[in-house]
């Protein structure tokens, strides 16, 4: 049986480098996509996410086991994303050209289905760009509610968690984040 991640955790903070390397193993993926999902930055979600990974090696010793790993990991992740995306005040986001067209989807994992008609998959596409476009206009705050639910599958209680802040106010940054889109989006 594999030991937890609060388990690695406190390995990590005994300096077990096996059990580092697990950690980065279970979780590389979901931390690049999600540090991708809101920088909208190849290289840079790559050193965010990896920036998190020594953070958690650094810090291990801290990790006091009254949240979740995966709760404390996210907030240390978001937090280094929304400390980046002030840094770069004016920062909008990524607009995605034709030679990202595929990323996006990427994030979504769909599957494709033999039947799917090119023409459909176009305009999919093509909503899916318009889509994080306006994604990328939305607050740091607002992103990072929307993200870590949909993309991560996280409750309202575990965002509130990684944000620091109470449930209603992640209701109020999704409430928003989606109003927004839909309103940009149905626009377009």
């Amino acid at each position: 049986m594999e030991p937890s991640d609060e388990v690695l955790c406190r390995r990590i903070a005994e300096r077990d480098d096996r059990a580092f390397d697990l950690l980065v193993e279970r979780h590389q993926q979901r931390a690049y996509r999600l540090a991708w999902s809101m920088v909208g930055d190849r290289e840079e979600a790559k050193d965010l996410s990896q920036e998190a990974f020594l953070r958690v090696f650094e810090k291990a010793g801290s990790f006091d086991g009254r949240s979740k790993f995966s709760t404390w990991f996210h907030r240390i992740l978001v937090n280094l994303c929304l400390d980046h995306r002030r840094k770069r005040r004016g920062w909008l986001g990524r607009i995605f050209t034709s030679d990202d067209s595929e990323e996006p989807m990427e994030l979504l994992e769909r599957q494709p289905s033999p039947r799917d008609d090119p023409a459909d998959e176009a305009a999919k596409r093509e909503t899916m760009t318009r889509v994080w476009k306006a994604a990328a206009r939305l607050s740091g705050q607002q992103r990072a509610a929307l993200l870590l639910q949909v993309q991560e599958d996280l409750s309202t209680s575990e965002i509130a968690a990684v944000l620091e802040c109470s449930e209603p106010t992640v209701r109020v940054h999704l409430h928003r984040a989606v109003s927004a889109l839909r309103k940009t989006v149905g626009s377009e």
